[in-house]
């Protein structure tokens, strides 16, 4: 599973909106939609964000390990 299905998954799972996660994160909700489908790569900050959002580490965001 790639970061764009977790960071999906993830929010679903929180039930948070992507305009509040774009919020937490600085940006648009346009744009962290982008995010979401692979238009746009996830730069390293919101990732950053994104594990502190889900208490979940950068390897689970990647799919490098199934533990969060």
């Amino acid at each position: 599973m790639d970061y764009i299905q977790r960071i999906r998954d993830l929010r679903e799972d929180s039930d948070y909106t992507q305009e509040y996660v774009a919020h937490v994160l600085g940006t648009s909700q346009t744009m962290y939609a982008r995010y979401e489908r692979g238009a746009n790569e996830l730069p390293i900050r919101h990732l950053l964000s994104l594990c502190k959002l889900y208490n979940v580490s950068s390897d689970y965001l990647l799919g490098l390990t199934n533990t969060k």
